[in-house]
């Protein structure tokens, strides 16, 4: 919490995802670490109202009060890593593309992969084309995009990516690249405020 900007920020060392929003009251420079079950089940009681949530914090507690409802949590011990050093900024190569294309081409190009659902793509001129296999089979799908920047070569775990997808209903995602041994950076141009960042992985 900064002033009346709040961001929330969670990361699995693989992957990163922030968002922001703006508040009604400004508050103090502050920043805690929530358990994942208590965000899960205030994701799951905030799903049936739209009351305004009043957050307060005390030394290594949270309390959230929204409507007849009081959830109160123990805060995790530790300081969060600096999430603004993980996002990439400046990168030239940009991949503007229809969220469900991308979504439909990696569903089905997963259902190869036994355990690790890692996929390969390449990035050229006017095409993405994206690949994987197991021990006896491979599957490829290749899509048409308006793509110019630089030939990238690059392996994910596409299931990190399909969460992603699959959490947002944009018509348009764009995936950010650096080369083809940095993170990626996907946003939704009708909602700048969120940033998922991605590492990528050897295939």
């Amino acid at each position: 919490m900064d002033g009346k900007t709040l961001t929330a920020v969670a990361t699995d060392g693989h992957r990163l995802a922030l968002n922001h929003i703006e508040t009604d009251v400004a508050c103090e420079h502050n920043q805690v670490i929530i358990p994942r079950k208590t965000v899960l089940e205030l994701q799951r009681l905030l799903s049936d109202t739209d009351d305004s949530v009043q957050i307060d914090l005390a030394d290594n507690q949270i309390r959230f009060t929204f409507g007849s409802i009081e959830l109160l949590s123990k805060l995790v011990e530790g300081k969060f890593p600096n999430h603004e050093r993980v996002v990439p900024k400046g990168y030239k190569n940009r991949l503007s593309i229809n969220r469900e294309s991308l979504q439909h081409a990696l569903q089905r190009t997963t259902i190869l992969p036994e355990k690790l659902k890692a996929v390969r793509l390449l990035l050229d001129a006017g095409t993405l084309k994206i690949s994987s296999h197991n021990e006896q089979e491979e599957a490829t799908e290749e899509i048409e995009t308006d793509y110019t920047g630089d030939r990238i070569d690059i392996g994910f775990n596409a299931a990190y990516i399909l969460d992603i997808l699959s959490n947002q209903k944009s018509d348009k995602v764009v995936v950010e690249l650096g080369d083809s041994n940095s993170s990626i950076l996907v946003t939704f141009p009708d909602k700048t405020t969120i940033k998922h960042v991605v590492m990528p992985m050897r295939i």
